[in-house]
């Protein structure tokens, strides 16, 4: 990236307030980085708890699978499901709330005894596998935001601080050089001047 300056005070002010903001502002970049790479691993294991707990509990119900041709799965159905929206590491994410479901009235006399519980277990299985699908979504929301937080560390680290620090070399090294000749250049008019008055002295006596 090429630092637009010139070779003057001003530019050389704004280029310094420039690489001052961008140093006090790395080290926060740095610790947002990490630790959206540790809320990253935090939620992918997450998700992938619920989906291991999911698939146990699917395994754990598979002994009542010739059972379940005989319940009627319209008797429980999701109504709402209730999302919050939680700030992780600066970032908004969902988080999973209440998830409400509507239990369509059954003759508990007429229907086997068991119907009660295969309530509870599809209500279970449904909430891991929504909770495991907000966690996948919370996983990708930081991911992405992590994304972007490296990409800018890595600008100001490796291309705009560089960068800046070059430029402000640049410019003081012309200026130290224009300070220098400028000295020299008066130094040589001193000596001369001094020298035509030391002659128009000599002239003046003979």
């Amino acid at each position: 990236m090429a630092i637009k300056f010139q070779y003057n005070k001003t530019s050389l002010n704004n280029l310094q307030k420039q690489l001052k903001m961008r140093q006090n502002a790395l080290p926060t970049l740095q610790n947002k980085e990490s630790a959206l790479r540790l809320e990253v691993r935090k939620a992918k294991e997450k998700s992938e708890s619920l989906i291991r707990e999911l698939d146990l509990a699917e395994k754990t119900y598979s002994y009542l699978a010739p059972l379940w041709n005989e319940f009627d799965h319209g008797i429980v159905s999701i109504t709402d499901v209730d999302l919050k929206t939680v700030k992780v590491a600066g970032v908004k994410c969902p988080e999973l709330g209440e998830i409400k479901y509507e239990i369509k009235p059954f003759n508990t006399f007429a229907k086997p005894a068991w119907y009660m519980d295969g309530v509870a277990i599809l209500k279970e299985l449904s909430r891991l596998g929504i909770e495991s699908e907000v966690y996948k979504e919370k996983k990708r929301i930081l991911d992405y935001q992590r994304k972007k937080t490296t990409q800018k560390v890595n600008l100001y680290e490796k291309v705009q601080i560089p960068g800046y620090q070059e430029a402000i070399r640049k410019i003081k090294r012309y200026m130290e050089d224009e300070e220098n000749l400028s000295k020299a250049s008066s130094k040589i008019v001193k000596e001369r001047h001094a020298a035509e008055e030391a002659l128009e002295e000599e002239e003046s006596h003979d």
